[in-house]
């Protein structure tokens, strides 16, 4: 034991001293590598959109067609002994058929009452006002405005009338101009949406995988849940808005059928764009009722008003049943993305507007949620 020698091991060497400047420079290089990194990407991806701009409103709309209507071609595919083709083939031709027939009825229309429109045009420099009716004269309240409104109208000749109109005419024709454009651009549009549309009823498991893998890459968990609640706010405008629009337009068309009003099938289309436009149908049942009276036809002009009534509030008893059996989202919402993406973006912003305000929506909600709750009562 004696013999024993304990040996201790050296102290150990004390760390070099920091390099401040080394570090700053690697921090510095890491930063400008990481700039010009970012920089490229964005630019990439500027350059992407740039080569894809002309082919993004059929992409848009095409998205929109088939997330809306995928439990139908689902449907349709189960009935047609589980085969796709044949239901993407099915789902396609009624796309087309949904452009072609309204087309059609309307050009066809128009060719077959030429004469008369052209009569018409030629009547309106030499057309009077009538005399507005007693009954309206003794409203209550409005009856006298609407007397010395109408009597100041009808002092105005045709031309003064008509320079006092046309503002407000080439106005809304400009509009409808720049948002519609030539009908060759809306048929090469409506094409490529069709080829789009095809492609992804085929392969749309495939590219919701794909839409999933990159929300959950970009958000976590919560990106997928925005794609979810995309799909639910793209349904409820698609069930709340169009088939609202379509209910309504079949109904004012009928009316206008059954009172003999002229260009019954041209006004009901149109019909159809004011009421997904959120304009309503029935500004044209009212001026349908304004024709009828117009030809001393009193009782079809008041039918023809109480029917515009009846059509026109189908907007506040179809429209929020649709919206929450196509997704539980707040109607408010929905009404406002589809006037606001209207304005912003033209008509495929009644879906793109709701489906940002929803999303934005359903975020804020979540971290509200995540940011109330009571901490955990400690031991």
């Amino acid at each position: 034991m004696d013999d024993i020698e304990i040996v201790r091991a050296p102290p150990a060497a004390p760390p070099p001293p920091p390099q401040p400047v080394a570090v700053a420079v690697a921090v510095r290089h890491d930063l400008t590598r990481t700039t010009f990194a970012v920089l490229f990407m964005v630019g990439l991806i500027a350059v992407c959109f740039w080569i894809l701009r002309p082919f993004i409103p059929a992409l848009l709309w095409a998205a929109m067609i088939v997330i809306a209507t995928w439990p139908l071609m689902l449907s349709a595919q189960a009935k047609l002994w589980g085969k796709r083709w044949l239901a993407v083939l099915v789902m396609t031709g009624g796309l087309l058929l949904a452009f072609v027939v309204p087309f059609t009825l309307a050009i066809t229309t128009l060719v077959g009452n030429a004469d008369e429109i052209s009569s018409w045009v030629r009547s309106i420099s030499k057309a009077q006002l009538p005399h507005l009716p007693n009954w309206v004269q003794n409203l209550p309240l409005a009856g006298p405005k609407i007397a010395a409104a109408y009597s100041e109208i009808a002092t105005y000749g045709p031309e003064e009338l008509t320079a006092r109109l046309e503002p407000y005419a080439r106005g809304m024709v400009s509009w409808f101009v720049l948002e519609v454009g030539s009908f060759g651009m809306m048929a090469l549009q409506f094409i490529l949406t069709l080829i789009v549309s095809a492609i992804l009823y085929s392969c749309g498991e495939t590219a919701v995988i794909g839409v999933r893998a990159f929300s959950r890459r970009v958000a976590g968990v919560r990106g997928e849940e925005v794609v979810d609640l995309a799909g639910q706010a793209i349904r409820g405008v698609a069930f709340g808005v169009v088939v609202t629009a379509l209910v309504q337009s079949i109904l004012g068309g009928i009316g206008l059928a059954v009172a003999g009003v002229p260009l019954a099938t041209l006004l009901t289309a149109l019909m159809f764009i004011l009421a997904v436009a959120q304009v309503g149908a029935a500004p044209i049942i009212f001026a349908a009722a304004a024709w009828a009276w117009w030809q001393d036809d009193t009782g079809w002009a008041i039918g023809l008003v109480v029917w515009a009534i009846i059509v026109g509030s189908m907007d506040n008893v179809l429209r929020p049943i649709l919206i929450r059996r196509g997704g539980d989202l707040p109607l408010l919402l929905v009404f406002a993305g589809v006037i606001g993406g209207l304005v912003a973006f033209g008509l495929v912003g009644i879906f793109v507007g709701p489906l940002v305000l929803a999303v934005a929506y359903r975020l804020v909600e979540a971290w509200v949620k995540e940011g109330s709750t009571p901490p955990a009562a400690g031991l």
